[in-house]
């Protein structure tokens, strides 16, 4: 292996190693995932080990190396071959190595994996749980401004793509249809620079009549591609059925919207061709985000304790309860402290969280509340107050350094264990800067 260097990055990554050598564990839920669909050959490179890839993703999230970035840096750096177990004689991995193994980890193995360093943080007296501090924030995904002609433009783009591949794949098969991609990117543009609402919606007539053809050519080969029972049609196929549910409900929305003047709920509107799982969410009734709304609770040390990604946008108010039972899983007991951001009061959740026995309950906002029925006096109120106001940096810091802002990874799963490598490197990092500390 690569000697060590002295240098404070180098001695943090030594400790986050000491920490995984300590919890042998996490190599055992990681390689469940690496094995679930591998089949054992004879030949071939050796494949990375779930040591390797565990500690490569970690890698990823401090440093935010895309994959091409990371295969270099885990060739380049003798720091990063030294954690990463990679020896001075190994080549290293290349990028679709990488992003094969590190995206086959679930979301669901990501949350055992910090649920391990948890139990490990309260053995070793870093985190004991018994204040907590619960606040949400967005995490978006990777998509552009959801405008209705950029999604009619890419729609038609799209679909010409998918229906280029299916006539250059079976070209005996009759497959007829007309590239409408340079019109439709013209009216898009034509929308975004109108002068007035009717050069608009002109040119909106003509971008949806584009769009409607493009989706006509690809019905008719969807038909065509139900009479080959190849592995190639049938994948075109399924991607032009997908692509096409998503452009009729773009093409009705568009509708509703420019010619009809009517709204549209933001649970009913698609804003990406490509993420398709992203939520409207609008905080504060004044920012308007596009991703997943987060619920995440913290501890007196820093530590993410746990972490929902929640479906929609559900009010702060109606995740109380779902919030402190999960917080009972973990430790097997309620926090005696909890405090909460202004959205999560109502006089309910003040009754569910003392029926728990948790004695002090601050929520950053009375709203009607009286100080005697949350805590015991004010100066609990106050030091609770103050207390949640740390989770807001904690927030902070982890959409800085660890790309917890916004998900470079594509699709719903992808997401979640995006998310989750995040909250788990910024964990590792915090429990191995108190143990250096200590």
């Amino acid at each position: 292996m690569p000697p060590k260097i002295d240098h404070p990055q180098a001695k943090e990554l030594s400790a986050i190693s000491c920490i995984f050598d300590k919890n042998p564990t996490i190599y055992d839920l990681a390689m469940q995932d690496l094995c679930a669909n591998s089949k054992k050959t004879k030949s071939g490179a050796n494949g990375m080990s779930a040591e390797q890839v565990v500690r490569a993703a970690v890698v990823k999230q401090m440093f935010q190396f895309s994959y091409m970035d990371l295969a270099f840096h885990l060739m380049d750096s003798d720091s990063l071959r030294r954690f990463c177990f990679i020896g001075l004689a190994d080549k290293g991995f290349k990028k679709s190595v990488l992003c094969k193994n590190i995206k086959a980890i679930s979301p669901q193995t990501w949350e055992a994996i910090n649920h391990c360093l948890i139990l490990f943080a309260k053995d070793q007296g870093i985190e004991k749980g018994r204040e907590v501090r619960i606040d949400c924030t967005v995490v978006e995904s990777n998509i552009h401004a959801p405008f209705d002609s950029t999604l009619l433009w890419d729609s038609v783009r799209v679909l010409a793509r998918i229906l280029k591949k299916a006539k250059d794949l079976f070209p005996r098969c009759g497959i007829v249809f007309q590239n409408h991609r340079r019109r439709a990117k013209r009216r898009m543009l034509a929308i975004q620079y109108a002068k007035n609402k009717k050069q608009r919606k002109q040119h909106y007539c003509d971008l949806l009549k584009v769009t409607r053809d493009t989706v006509g050519y690809a019905q008719n080969c969807i038909d065509i591609l139900q009479h080959h029972h190849d592995a190639a049609a049938m994948t075109v196929s399924k991607d032009l059925k997908d692509t096409v549910a998503l452009a009729l409900r773009v093409i009705d929305q568009t509708e509703k919207r420019v010619l009809q003047g009517l709204s549209v709920p933001a649970a009913q509107k698609v804003v990406s061709i490509f993420e398709p799982h992203t939520d409207v969410i609008v905080k504060d009734r004044r920012d308007t985000f596009y991703g997943h709304k987060v619920c995440l609770s913290g501890g007196r040390s820093n530590l993410i304790t746990d972490c929902v990604i929640e479906n929609g946008n559900p009010a702060d108010s109606q995740l109380v309860k779902k919030m402190l039972n999960r917080q009972n899983e973990i430790y097997e007991r309620y926090p005696l402290k909890v405090a909460f951001d202004g959205g999560f009061a109502s006089k309910d959740n003040l009754v569910i969280a003392k029926g728990m026995e948790i004695k002090d309950v601050c929520f950053s906002k009375k709203r009607g509340l009286q100080v005697e029925d949350m805590c015991r006096s004010d100066w609990v109120y106050n030091r609770l107050r103050r207390f949640r106001a740390g989770i807001e940096a904690g927030i902070s810091w982890i959409k800085r350094c660890f790309g917890f802002a916004r998900c470079t990874w594509k699709g719903l799963r992808s997401f979640k264990s995006y998310v989750w490598a995040s909250i788990v490197s910024a964990n590792l990092l915090v429990i191995a800067r108190k143990q250096m500390a200590s």
